[in-house]
């Protein structure tokens, strides 16, 4: 294990011992759990956003898979993270702020997103911050933009009437028994709408 990596579990184990809720695991994600949630994401997925990046595990493996690094916005709540992350991760946007109030900022120069990677524990986020969080997302990602959500739990951690209500549509598409605990990824996308038929 190198020294940033043991730095990183510290910081994020001190984080968590600070505020529980809000970090929700006491380890950072692992390197198979940033496989799994970057996989279907590529230097043609065009502006990525990240939510939540924490120690930046999944920034990493977005870099890996071709993403540039100013095509990239960081997208933290916690001050100790986010001073981290754009000294790691200078040329990326890196915002501190609640993610629930993504609508309110301009990214990218106003080009759309091609994806959304999310390091959230929305299973512990109240409902009406998780829907700011989708409806904010969705808004900053052209269409069949993908929003990516990981999960300790059995399923999606998105309830299916808020996913309704949005018109979303959730599918898993990967997980890991590599991480600490195991992890599920869901992608998440808007619903198409429905063709009307032609009555003659």
């Amino acid at each position: 294990m190198s020294f940033a990596t043991i730095s990183d579990t510290y910081d994020f184990f001190r984080a968590w011992l600070g505020d529980p809720l809000r970090v929700a695991a006491i380890v950072p994600s692992g390197r198979a759990l940033a496989q799994a949630i970057t996989a279907e994401i590529s230097a043609d997925t065009g502006p990525v956003i990240e939510l939540g990046p924490g120690t930046g595990s999944f920034t990493r493996a977005l870099i890996r898979r071709g993403v540039r690094e100013d095509d990239l916005a960081l997208i933290e709540f916690g001050s100790e993270f986010a001073s981290s992350l754009q000294l790691r991760y200078p040329r990326a946007h890196t915002i501190w702020m609640d993610a629930s109030r993504l609508h309110a900022v301009q990214l990218f120069g106003g080009r759309p997103a091609g994806a959304v990677v999310s390091g959230l524990p929305v299973l512990s986020t109240p409902i009406r911050k998780v829907m700011g969080i989708l409806e904010g997302s969705f808004a900053k990602m052209r269409p069949g933009g993908a929003f990516y959500q990981f999960t300790y739990g059995p399923t999606c951690p998105i309830p299916r009437t808020l996913l309704d209500r949005l018109g979303l549509k959730a599918m898993r598409v990967g997980g890991t028994l590599a991480n600490v605990p195991p992890a599920s990824v869901y992608r998440i996308r808007q619903r198409q709408p429905r063709r009307s038929r032609l009555v003659w």
